[in-house]
């Protein structure tokens, strides 16, 4: 009886655990993937009266604002943004 009770309890209590854990894991994730809101936080800033467009993740500007709405100097940034992103993952392979 005492012992049937007692893994019960155990059983809640590290139910309980687990649910916790994974209630963490997911709050830390999504933390990560939505930042904290900041304005440093920023991924790309169109000066329109300057007529320049700057990626703040890679540090890349452009100084035809009306050539990246168009589409045409985008993948002057998407190469950044790739390179960057290869630069990352042989830095964090290499540590």
């Amino acid at each position: 009886m005492n012992k049937a009770k007692a893994l019960k309890v155990l059983r809640a209590r590290l139910y309980e655990l687990e649910r916790r854990r994974l209630h963490m894991d997911r709050s830390k994730l999504r933390s990560e993937q939505i930042g904290s809101g900041d304005r440093s936080e920023r991924i790309r800033t169109y000066n329109f009266p300057q007529g320049r467009v700057t990626d703040h993740r890679v540090g890349v500007t452009h100084h035809s604002i009306a050539d990246v709405m168009e589409g045409e100097s985008l993948d002057m940034f998407v190469d950044a943004l790739l390179l960057q992103e290869e630069m990352d993952a042989i830095a964090s392979f290499g540590a």
